[in-house]
């Protein structure tokens, strides 16, 4: 039975999980393969402080070590530069030192699910001003790529005229107010460690990793300072 330790860090939210088969971490996105998780979902970064620690608050309190694990799943992108730079960068060292896999999982399909229930879900991240990181995914189809988007009342138009949509994620409340269209669902939320379990067991079960020495977060865009 493979044991994955889940890196969240493309958000606020500093967040990893053990992902396992069958684990038994009760939550409420129907996640099968989440063992125990540990986040601060405050509104500060907290990643540089913080992971190591809850990297090995995690594995004691289940009696694990880090020798235990079979992989490392990390959150890819986009999301915050910062963020993604310490989880990324910690992922990888301990993939060094164990000598054990690295899995790369897309942050907006993480984040879409967190939607329960069916039909197009739209996570989007906020990227300032008016501008979201988004993609469209119904179920395990994805209909629209990942993109930077500058929100306007026509984004999105095609799904949305196909009924009511999931908008899920830290832009949605901007995108709410523009398009003003209440039949639609919309759920602010961080990206979280929770949602990678399950994604991360089925990759790791057909070998879908990727080269830790030559693998950069996924940005999408180049990095501004101020």
């Amino acid at each position: 039975m493979s044991l994955i330790l889940c890196i969240e860090t493309t958000s606020t939210n500093c967040s990893v999980a053990l992902a396992t088969e069958n684990g038994a971490f009760q939550n409420d996105c129907g996640i099968l393969n989440c063992l125990d998780v540990l986040e601060d979902n405050s509104d500060g970064y907290s990643h540089g402080e913080r992971l190591h620690i809850y990297i090995e608050e995690i594995l004691s309190r289940n009696n694990f070590s880090t020798k235990d694990l079979n992989a490392i799943a990390v959150s890819e992108g986009p999301g915050s530069y910062t963020g993604l730079r310490i989880g990324v960068a910690s992922a990888k060292g301990l993939c060094y030192a164990l000598d054990i896999p690295l899995i790369a999982i897309s942050t907006l399909e993480s984040l879409s699910k967190q939607n329960t229930s069916s039909g197009i879900t739209v996570p989007m991240l906020d990227a300032r001003r008016m501008e979201v990181y988004a993609a469209v995914f119904e179920g395990e189809e994805i209909l629209q790529e990942v993109s930077a988007v500058i929100l306007e009342k026509e984004s999105f138009s095609r799904f949305r005229e196909s009924g009511k949509l999931t908008f899920i994620g830290t832009g949605i409340e901007k995108f709410r107010e523009l398009i003003q269209e209440e039949q639609h669902s919309y759920i602010t939320s961080n990206p979280t460690a929770t949602t990678l379990c399950d994604l991360a067991i089925e990759k790791n079960k057909i070998s879908d990793t990727v080269d830790v020495a030559y693998f950069e977060p996924f940005y999408l865009k180049e990095f501004k300072a101020g």
